[in-house]
């Protein structure tokens, strides 16, 4: 987000007493409570990780894994130095090997997401993903063909959405000696609708814009529609009202627009309002995460509570999809001692679920750039999706993103002139459990120009065309419908 000079002058006067005085804002410990977890959407046994199981030859051989029992041919089990995985071994395939489940998921198959990498320095591979509905006796191609060029892991993620009995299937098709490396197989259960922690597969998706934590401090309005300085749950007019030439003024937020075009798109939208619990699981809360798709948090300037923490991570790890914007260093709007870096990086460091879950951190930097060194990747639908190509992104003044070495993080867009490689990140996508995080380092991309009378905002949306198609691409990403 771009400095405004009256928020620079008095954060600078008040700079020297809040520099210090962050770990003294710590809130109180409080008892963490583990909220009731939603149906698990994903087929039983999976995520796949390869953590279980032994196989050091390439001879065809079956192997129980934590799924069940697979075919490796052309393939082992392995955890070298060479080898990309996220835990202690990954499969690695050559000439024109397979993996294969000896066993049927009973519910279907919807989404179906694979990681793979380059084993070492070889070159790269190309590979399919077939699913058989008749216990193996034939299979058939799903989506598209993929290249593997990288020795670092990315997602490639494949619509099946075919109801009962499911068995994957994956062949390397190029025939060369190179290796790949394959992690993290999910597989999300289906029966032509769905239900589940966090969503389902088809159909309308709900979305929640979070204005619990001090989004509307200071000089912005992170939130769909503000009312006479209220944040309502549903903006005004109506939703209904909008049509496919409704401007995103509809609604007063800084990110109306996103709103609006989700609209568009057929999916409904609500903010969380002041004074509502971020719950999950709690049956009397109507605005409980696990009544909802994907959860947006656009520049958090209070932290997070014990219970607020275990509910979030919970709804990523049972399925939803978590949507992480945040600022540059030192842009603590409301001098609690707070700045959304400090903050998404406590919710990810001090949680009573699981220690750097999403594998990256946000950095304490502030840059100011128009970068164009994005992910060459046509099968990533953040990247590629249904609202076009990303092909640039513009920080004004935000923070960089660490991806922890080895971990599902997957990095999109770097600074301009940096190395491809686990720092100087200005978005990337992870993935917790059966769920899905998308994460940037700065809001004034998704910053539409419209706010509350008297503060001011800049038209980020619109400012660059890549803008409004990747975080709408990363929207239908997270809900799973791409």
């Amino acid at each position: 987000m771009r400095y405004p000079l009256r928020w620079f002058a008095a954060s600078l006067l008040s700079l020297s007493v809040l520099s210090c005085a962050k770990q003294d804002n710590l809130p109180s410990p409080v008892a963490a409570t583990t909220a009731p977890t939603a149906a698990d959407v994903s087929s039983a046994g999976f995520p796949e990780g390869f953590e279980t199981g032994t196989k050091t030859a390439y001879t065809t051989g079956s192997v129980t894994l934590g799924s069940g029992s697979w075919t490796l041919n052309d393939a082992l089990l392995a955890g070298t130095t060479a080898d990309p995985k996220t835990g202690a071994q990954s499969a690695r395939v050559r000439n024109s090997g397979s993996l294969t489940m000896n066993f049927n998921a009973t519910t279907g198959a919807g989404i179906v997401t694979v990681q793979h990498a380059v084993y070492g320095t070889d070159g790269s591979s190309t590979w399919e993903l077939w699913v058989s509905q008749n216990s193996g006796s034939s299979y058939v191609k799903v989506g598209s063909t993929i290249t593997s060029s990288s020795a670092t892991l990315s997602t490639a993620s494949f619509t099946v959405n075919l109801t009962g009995n499911i068995r994957l299937q994956i062949r390397k098709t190029d025939g060369t000696t190179n290796r790949v490396n394959f992690d993290n197989i999910t597989m999300e259960q289906y029966s032509g609708g769905g239900t589940g922690g966090g969503g389902t597969t088809t159909g309308a998706k709900k979305f929640l814009f979070d204005a619990t934590h001090a989004e509307t401090a200071g000089n912005a309005d992170w939130v769909l529609d503000v009312d006479g300085g209220v944040v309502p749950r549903y903006p005004t007019p109506a939703a209904s009202g909008i049509t496919s030439t409704t401007a995103e003024t509809y609604w007063t937020g800084a990110v109306s627009a996103w709103g609006v075009a989700l609209v568009k798109l057929g999916h409904s939208v609500e903010n969380l309002p002041v004074g509502t619990a971020i719950t999950y699981g709690n049956a009397s809360n109507p605005q409980d995460l696990s009544n909802y798709n994907v959860f947006v948090v656009d520049e958090p300037n209070t932290v997070f509570t014990a219970a607020e923490k275990t509910a979030i991570l919970n709804f990523v790890k049972n399925g939803g999809g978590l949507c992480m914007i945040s600022d540059h260093d030192i842009s603590d709007r409301n001098n609690d001692g707070w700045d959304s870096p400090a903050i998404w990086n406590d919710l990810m460091t001090n949680n009573s679920v699981q220690a750097n879950p999403f594998g990256f951190s946000i950095d304490l930097t502030n840059i100011v750039e128009t970068s164009s060194n994005v992910l060459a990747s046509s099968t990533n639908t953040i990247l590629n999706g249904s609202q076009g190509a990303v092909t640039q992104l513009k920080f004004s003044n935000g923070a960089t993103i660490t991806k922890t070495s080895g971990s599902v993080a997957t990095p999109l867009v770097w600074r301009a002139t940096s190395a491809q490689g686990n720092t100087n990140i200005l978005c990337a996508s992870s993935t917790f459990g059966t769920g899905r995080v998308f994460v940037i380092g700065d809001s004034s991309p998704a910053d539409d120009g419209t706010g509350s009378p008297g503060n001011t905002v800049y038209p980020g949306w619109t400012e660059i065309a890549s803008h409004a198609k990747l975080h709408l691409n990363a929207s239908l990403w997270l809900a799973k419908l791409q």
